[in-house]
C-alpha cells in the first residue's frame, strides 16, 4: 500500500510519519531525501502489512498550487492520500489570519481533492482519500457530546469561523465526490491535539503549548505572575497525537468507512483554568496565575462522541491525559535546554 502524506512536515504529519516506525525520517539525511521529491521509504508492521510511505512537504510542493498537486500524484502514484496539510493556529492567529487561513485550507484541499479525482479516472485502480477535518467546523453552541450530525446546524464559533468552514466545505466537497464519482473518501474529525513536535508559538500556537512555553518563559524570566486569556470557564477535549495517528492507519487500512464525518477524541473534556493548573503544577512554576476576562474564551465547550469511530474505524483513544501531557512537556524541555 502507497501512502501518501501531506504536511508531512507539520505537527500532525511528523507524528504520523513515526507511527508509521518513520523516526528517522524526522530528522537528517533520510527525511531531507524524501521531502525533496526522490521517493518512500517501505515498512513494514506487526502485522505483516506492508506500506510505501510517501511524506510530501509544502516546502517542496505548495499544494495551494493545482499544477504542483497533480505533479505529486502523477509522480508517486499512490493508494492512499492522507490530506494532513493545513493552516491553523490559536484564537489570536485565527483573528489575524482569517483570509490566509480560510483561502489556503480551501486551496489546498480543493486542488488535491479534484487532483485525485482526475489521476483515478486516468487509471488508477483504486485510490482512498482521508481528509483530516477539525472539531472548530461545528456550531459554536452544539450540544455536549458533539455528533457528527450536528455539524451543520448552526455557525461556528466566530474567531475561528473562516478555518472551520474552509474545513467543514472540503468535507462536504469529499462526500458529493464520493456521491458523483464513487470516490473511496473517509472524513475525520480530530479533536484539539497536543503532543511532540507541535509548534511552540505564544501568537499562533493552540492551547497546550502556547501554555507550556508561556510558564517555561516565566519560570526562566523569574515572573511571579502569569496572565491566561479568557475566564478559564471554556472547557476543550485533547487529543494525544500519537493516538491521532493510530486513527488515520486505521482509516487507511479498513475497507468501506463511508464519507460521512466520523470523530476522532477521547470522549473527555477538562475546563481551561484546570489545564492552566496542571501545566503549572507539572512544570513546577509557583508564581501566581490571573485570568484576563477582557479576552475571548472560543467555544464554551467542546467534547466529542466518539462512538462511530469504535464502530467504523476499531479506534479508541488509549493515551491518558496525564500521561500525554508529562510526555509532551518532557519533550519540550529536551528540545529546548
Amino acid at each position: 500500500m502507497k501512502i501518501l502524506i501531506t504536511g508531512a512536515g507539520g505537527f500532525l504529519g511528523r507524528n504520523v510519519l513515526q507511527y508509521f516506525n518513520l523516526m528517522n525520517i524526522i530528522d537528517g539525511s533520510v527525511w531531507n531525501s524524501l521531502s525533496d521529491g526522490s521517493g518512500g521509504t517501505v515498512v513494514e508492521d506487526a502485522s505483516e502489512l506492508t506500506y510505501n510511505v510517501i511524506p510530501v512537504s509544502s516546502k517542496v510542493y505548495d499544494l495551494r498550487d493545482s499544477y504542483a498537486c497533480r505533479k505529486v500524484l502523477d509522480h508517486y502514484r499512490p493508494d492512499v492520500i492522507v490530506h494532513a496539510a493545513g493552516s491553523v493556529g490559536g484564537i489570536q492567529a485565527n483573528k489575524e489570519n482569517p483570509g490566509k487561513f480560510m483561502y489556503d485550507n480551501l486551496a489546498m484541499g480543493m486542488n488535491m481533492l479534484e487532483r485525485t479525482r482526475q489521476y483515478r479516472d486516468k487509471g488508477a485502480d483504486w485510490v482512498k482519500f482521508v481528509m483530516l477535518g477539525t472539531v472548530c467546523a461545528y456550531p459554536k453552541f452544539t450540544p455536549v457530546p458533539f455528533r457528527e450530525s450536528e455539524l451543520w446546524n448552526g455557525y461556528p464559533e466566530e474567531t475561528n469561523a473562516p478555518y472551520g468552514i474552509a474545513k467543514k466545505t472540503l468535507m462536504k466537497m469529499g462526500e458529493t465526490y464520493h456521491e458523483q464519482y464513487g470516490m473511496d473518501i473517509v472524513n475525520l474529525i480530530p479533536v484539539n491535539m497536543y503532543g511532540p513536535h507541535d509548534h511552540f508559538n505564544l501568537t499562533s500556537s493552540h492551547v497546550i503549548p502556547a501554555l507550556i512555553l508561556k510558564f517555561n518563559n516565566a519560570i526562566k524570566n523569574g515572573d511571579d505572575e502569569v496572565s491566561i486569556w479568557g475566564t478559564g470557564e471554556a472547557s476543550r477535549e485533547f487529543l494525544y497525537v500519537k493516538d491521532c495517528a493510530a486513527a488515520i492507519k486505521a482509516a487507511c487500512c479498513k475497507s468501506h468507512v463511508g464519507p460521512d464525518p466520523i470523530n476522532i477524541g477521547t470522549g473527555d473534556e477538562i475546563k481551561i483554568k484546570d489545564l492552566v493548573h496542571k501545566i503549572a503544577d507539572e512544570m513546577g512554576y509557583e508564581g501566581y496565575i490571573t485570568f484576563d476576562k477582557t479576552k475571548p474564551d472560543g467555544q464554551p465547550r467542546r467534547c466529542l462522541d466518539t462512538t462511530k469511530a469504535i464502530d467504523r474505524l476499531g479506534f479508541r483513544a488509549e493515551t491518558d491525559f496525564d500521561t500525554g501531557l508529562k510526555q509532551t512537556i518532557e519533550w519540550f524541555l529536551k528540545e529546548n535546554k
